[in-house]
């Protein structure tokens, strides 16, 4: 049985590539647009990770990530956030908020499986 991780990124480019490695590596994948969009998703089914963008309109990754720790269903399913934000004082809120793992965009595909990996057991 395949993982399944779902992609929350406002930028649809974004999401076919993110979606393509990730399918090219045996994932399955769920795609939102915004955070508002990701909870709607979470509905019960199984998903092993979440790979969220910080900045998006609507609900942004940050409150995303903090509503995601209130749902019991989800409250331990890892986040990496996959972002452009690169600063000290947004890593920390994303790790305080509950993020795994940080990427910064341009990504390459090798280090974000890497990610993928460490945080989705076998």
């Amino acid at each position: 049985m395949s993982k399944t991780i779902l992609i929350v990124d406002d930028s649809t480019t974004l999401r076919q590539v993110v979606r393509m490695t990730l399918v090219g590596a045996g994932y399955e994948v769920l795609e939102a647009g915004n955070g508002k969009e990701a909870l709607d998703i979470l509905d019960g089914r199984k998903i092993h990770l979440i790979i969220s963008d910080v900045n998006m309109p609507v609900l942004d990754g940050i409150e995303l990530l903090k509503n995601i720790k209130l749902l019991a269903h989800y409250k331990f399913t890892p986040v990496i956030m996959l972002t452009t934000e690169s600063s000290e004082d947004k890593k920390r809120e994303g790790k305080e908020a509950g993020a795994k793992a940080w990427v910064v965009k341009p990504f390459q595909p090798p280090a974000l499986l890497t990610a993928v990996s460490k945080l989705i057991l076998p």
